[in-house]
This record gives C-alpha cells, structure tokens and sequence, in this order.
C-alpha cells in the first residue's frame, strides 16, 4: 500500500482554498480559481519538503556565518496539461530553481460517448535517482496519471515520487495503489469523495478544472 496524505484532514486555511475551488459561486471568476488552486500547489509543496532531505550548510551574512539545514537537491517538477498548470505554479513557486516536466495527457471522446486516456507530447529532464513530484488539479480513474507516470519513467526512475492531487475519488486512489510498482511513492491529496459518475465525474467534486481555470474547450 502506498501511504496516502490528505491535506484536508487537518484543520488549516488549505480548505478554505479547497471550499472555493468547489463553490459555484466563486468559480464564475476563473482568475480567483486558479488562483485557489496556485495557493494549494505552495501548501503542498510545503509538506512534501517536510519529508525531504536536508544537510547541513553555512550562510555568510554580512555580520557573521549562520549555520543552516538547506534542501539536500531540488525535486523535479511535473504536471499534466493544462488544469494541472495552476497547482504546478504553486509548487514552482516554493521549489523555485527546479527542472519541470509537461505531459499531454487528454480524454478522446467518442461518439458513443466513451473514451480512452491519451498521452501526445512529453517534455522532461533526467529522473534518474531523484526526487519528482507529479501535480495535477483533479484524480478521477487515476488513468491519467498513471499513464503520465509510466511516460515520465523513460527518462529514468525517480527515487522517490510524490502524486499530488487536489480532488481525487476514491476509486482513483485505489486504481493507483493497485498500479504504481512498488517503488517508492506517496499520494498526496486535498480532499477524497467517494462517488465517480458512469462519464468518470468525481461528484461532489468541482466540474472540469481546466475548463473552470482557462476556459471551454471542444472536444474532438
């Protein structure tokens, strides 16, 4: 079993943040929602250093030297386009001189109203030995991410892996837990609700994150 962290367990500001991703009313305001979702990148970010390796350093400062317990090496930062962007920032913002990883990985719909998960384009650095942290805004199948997961390991295997996730459904973490190998790896969420719709909606849920943070979009 891979061990499971979820943010939103804990009494904190992060769910205020979670709250208006979901709230109709706040959503109607797409910079405010990437915004909220930017913000719970940083939380994340925050915790996962917490279980980081650090050494120890000096720091000259103009009075003297300080000595400190500085991040052993940056993570490498990936995420899935386009609603994972806002929550990748936020990491970015914290993890701020790290390599970055983009995949394409979409829904192809079609016209019986299925679909299967694609993956078209990926832009990464070397893994091998490191630290990566896979973000994205929404967990549904978990297909996504363990496609986007699979792709990333071409370019090495990481030795340790951090899946974030704002909203996942529970049938999405189990999928991963039954999937990922057994390698290092945590799952980090906001929040998890139970129900998945026959169309792979996590319901309560928020709705389409991409479209909420940047728009419609067709469908092919």
């Amino acid at each position: 079993m891979k061990p499971i962290k979820n943010l939103g367990q804990t009494n904190s500001i992060f769910n205020n943040f979670i709250a208006e991703l979901r709230s109709e009313n706040a959503q109607r305001d797409s910079m405010r929602f990437r915004k909220n979702l930017e913000r719970i990148g940083e939380i994340f970010a925050y915790e996962i250093s917490k279980d980081m390796e650090y050494e120890n350093r000096e720091v000259i400062t103009p009075l003297g030297i300080a000595n400190t317990k500085l991040l052993k090496e940056k993570p490498v930062l990936a995420t899935i386009l386009r609603a994972g962007l806002p929550m990748h920032q936020g990491m970015l913002n914290y993890f701020d001189d790290s390599e970055n990883a983009f995949i394409s990985a979409f829904r192809k719909y079609y016209r019986d109203g299925s679909f299967e998960i694609q993956v078209d384009y990926m832009s990464a650095p070397n893994i091998e030995g490191r630290t990566l942290i896979i973000a994205d805004s929404m967990l549904a199948t978990g297909e996504s991410m363990m496609l986007s997961y699979k792709e990333l390991l071409n370019n090495g295997k990481p030795k340790h892996t951090h899946i974030v996730c704002g909203i996942a459904s529970a049938q999405g973490i189990e999928y991963l837990q039954k999937n990922l190998s057994p390698r290092n790896c945590t799952i980090w969420v906001g929040a998890v609700d139970d129900e998945l719709t026959a169309n792979a909606f996590i319901v309560p849920g928020l709705g389409d994150a991409g479209d909420l943070a940047y728009g419609n979009k067709l469908n092919d």
